[in-house]
């Protein structure tokens, strides 16, 4: 089983979020060791739910609910949360950012997302 830990940035994200949409997403943020091993193999997830984006060596996942995505690393039996973004704001940096909408190919391409992963992956672990 696999260990979630927010850090500064992710917990004040999911705790500006109602009581009631933060317990929503905990309850669907499931994710399993085969889960990530089926994405890596091509096996698994239809891209819907969960998604890989790598930069220099570095593995990224993100999973998708109806309203929010979580991004996160694992390490250590460990899944490390490094942002909690809304769809909406998603889409607005989408759509600022002037990219195409197939979301992790192109943002694993971009400086600027990478830039907010970094921040969180710099944030104190609570």
């Amino acid at each position: 089983m696999l260990q979630i830990v927010f850090n500064e940035i992710s917990a004040a994200e999911i705790s500006r979020l109602d009581t009631l949409d933060q317990l929503e997403l905990l309850d669907a943020f499931k994710v399993s060791e085969s889960d990530l091993k089926d994405l890596d193999t091509q096996e698994g997830d239809d891209g819907e739910r969960l998604g890989k984006m790598v930069r220099d060596g570095t593995t990224l996942y993100r999973f998708r609910t109806d309203d929010y995505r979580i991004y996160f690393e694992v390490s250590d039996k460990t899944v490390i949360v490094h942002r909690v973004m809304n769809k909406n704001s998603f889409s607005d940096f989408m759509f600022r950012s002037k990219m195409p909408l197939s979301e992790d190919e192109e943002l694993s391409k971009s400086k600027h997302f990478w830039k907010l992963i970094d921040e969180g992956r710099n944030a104190r672990r609570m």
